[in-house]
């Protein structure tokens, strides 16, 4: 074999190789951050404000918004379901194929009762998710999800710290973002939109 002869093969072959690679779709730009592949967020039984035990089977063929909170909370949870109920107005006719979930990081306090007046009030769509102590506290760190209570004035007037944020899984029940909180809605819609048009 000449050198010529080897350098057009070698060269042949590179070409291959780049279009092969222009053929592979790139991963989607996402506004928020993307945790595809993260090593947490499996899956979850707890049980919703109507009485049934979900998992997060129950959900696929829907982008799942999935947050943590509690239903005293006086800013982050309130914004969040304000947020959240905002971005299914904008994503329209798409809406019915997302579902939001509030799994309460105060089960002490948080009642099936009131999870179910305070959730759907921002959305008749919306499912409140709790759990005993121990559940909740596995399901936490499975998410891991931090929540700590703060003293009040009274043992039942305490505040609960947690993260604030949300998860988003994709249609297929896998988990790809992490949501920040206080954007406004529209960078969540603009992924939301995103994950919905993939397929697999």
């Amino acid at each position: 074999m000449t050198y010529e002869f080897r350098t057009l093969h070698f060269l042949g072959a590179a070409l291959l190789m780049l279009s092969l690679i222009g053929c592979v779709p790139s991963p989607p730009a996402f506004k928020n951050t993307d945790v595809t592949g993260a090593d947490c967020c499996k899956d979850f039984h707890l049980t919703d404000h109507n009485g049934k035990v979900r998992t997060l089977a129950d959900f696929r063929g829907k982008a799942l918004v999935m947050f943590f909170g509690y239903t005293q909370c006086p800013d982050v949870c309130p914004t969040t379901m304000m947020e959240m109920t905002a971005v299914l107005q904008q994503l329209g006719k798409d809406a019915p194929r997302v579902q939001m979930l509030f799994v309460t990081v105060d089960p002490e306090r948080d009642t099936r009762e009131l999870l179910a007046s305070y959730v759907p009030a921002f959305d008749r769509s919306f499912l409140g998710l709790y759990g005993d102590m121990e559940t909740t506290a596995r399901t936490a760190k499975e998410f891991r999800v931090f929540y700590q209570k703060q003293p009040g004035s009274t043992p039942t007037s305490y505040t609960v710290d947690h993260t604030a944020g949300s998860y988003v899984f994709d249609p297929q029940g896998r988990v790809r973002l992490f949501a920040r909180y206080g954007d406004g809605g529209a960078n969540l819609a603009a992924d939301l939109r995103t994950l919905l048009k993939q397929e697999n």
